[in-house]
């Protein structure tokens, strides 16, 4: 992930199945440390956190609903 942001990928693409990559690392992730870390490196790299899926539901929504207590954390101290 740090060689794609560093390269310049686009943080906020939106996929054929209308995730972000930001949603990926939520919904394909087990919220373990190392999605943690990738959802960390994505906030920090200036991923919009506000862009929802196809259903309406934005990362914030996705990562309470799995119960994925620091993704949670990350995203709402990215909101403040």
């Amino acid at each position: 992930m740090r060689e794609l942001i560093a390269a310049g990928s686009p943080l906020d693409h939106v996929n054929n199945l209308g995730w972000t990559a930001l949603i990926e690392a939520i919904v394909l992730g087990d919220g373990g440390p190392k999605h943690a870390a990738i959802v960390k490196l994505l906030v920090d790299a200036g991923a919009n956190i506000t862009i929802a899926d196809r259903s309406g539901a934005t990362p914030l929504m996705l990562a309470r609903q799995r119960g994925f207590l620091e993704i949670v954390r990350i995203l709402e101290d990215a909101k403040r």
